[in-house]
């Protein structure tokens, strides 16, 4: 775009092109459930399970939520970006443009900002059952004693091999499956579809673990993946997402994705939408700048802990 085309209009049709181009982290959906908000806190009580079908002996029982829940309080998120007029005069490469589009880009990854912070505080961070979301000890009704906080031995926590990440996911993958729910129901007896994230230093293992055709045990023996395995014998699909924001070096996180309901929720009061102090305000005429800020009114939380284990390599 010319120098000439730089207006303000210009500059919000274009951050509003690229919000809706690019879509954040694909792994956020299939994390989290997305809620609208109409007011400066949410209460969710649906966290009780729907009833099993029973042999009909006497009248009905009716079953409602549970007391148990989760609240989740809406906070005012902020960007602003300043331009001086001379530069949007003198811009005959484009530069301008190009931090528009990254405020769009970096507006898109505020989900997973938020989201991977909380991931990262799970292990100290209370969900709806008053448990911290991965925990050894969580029940409720005719659960049980369940655990999503797991931990499995390697040669070394920091760099494990293909084979020893393969072993790891498959223990989360098998936790989650047993997971019951508080009538003391399988709660994942369908999951087929798995999210396995990882720290960046861990991807290469990871990789190895859901995608080689074979795996090394020690330096002369080989065996076919028994992840892919799974995927022709019990359709069962692991997906990966290299998650740079998380401070791991020695865990992995695996989630359920085909599920209604979802490990974290998404709580939107107020869209993302920008406005500008631009042509004829008091700050051109005293300043000779704009500012162009964003907002947006949300925040996160802890939903399903049965949708997800945390492994830590030990």
């Amino acid at each position: 775009m010319s120098a000439q085309g730089l207006s303000s209009r210009a500059i919000i049709g274009e951050f509003y092109n690229t919000l809706e181009q690019d879509m954040g982290g694909l792994w956020i959906p299939q994390v989290s459930n997305l809620f609208d908000s109409d007011q400066e806190s949410e209460t969710y009580k649906w966290l009780g399970q729907s009833p099993t079908m029973r042999e009909w002996i006497g009248g009905r029982q009716a079953k409602g939520f549970t007391s148990e829940g989760v609240t989740i309080a809406n906070k005012d998120f902020e960007a602003t970006l300043e331009v001086l007029v001379k530069e949007m005069r003198r811009d005959k490469t484009g530069q301008v443009m190009v931090r528009v589009r990254e405020l769009a880009q970096r507006t898109n990854a505020h989900w997973a900002k938020l989201l991977s912070q909380l991931i990262i505080a799970a292990e100290s961070g209370v969900c709806y059952d008053g448990q911290y979301f991965f925990d050894t000890d969580h029940a409720e009704g005719d659960s049980g004693t369940q655990s999503n906080d797991l931990t499995h031995d390697v040669t070394t926590p920091t760099a494990p091999t293909a084979g020893e990440a393969e072993a790891a996911i498959l223990k989360a993958v098998q936790a989650i499956l047993g997971f019951k729910d508080n009538q003391g129901e399988p709660m994942n007896e369908n999951a087929r579809e798995f999210l396995i994230m990882t720290p960046i230093p861990l991807m290469n293992s990871v990789a190895g673990a859901i995608g080689a055709s074979v795996i090394m045990d020690g330096a002369s023996v080989s065996r076919t993946n028994t992840i892919l395995t799974l995927g022709t014998l019990g359709g069962f699909t692991m997906r990966m997402a290299a998650n740079a924001r998380l401070t791991w070096t020695d865990k992995i996180s695996v989630f359920r994705t085909d599920a209604e309901t979802k490990a974290f929720i998404r709580q939107e009061e107020e869209a993302v939408s920008i406005s500008a102090v631009a042509e004829g305000s008091e700050l051109e005429f005293n300043e000779n700048k704009h500012r162009y800020g964003v907002k947006a009114s949300r925040n996160v939380g802890y939903g399903y802990w049965q949708r997800a284990a945390l492994v830590t390599l030990t």
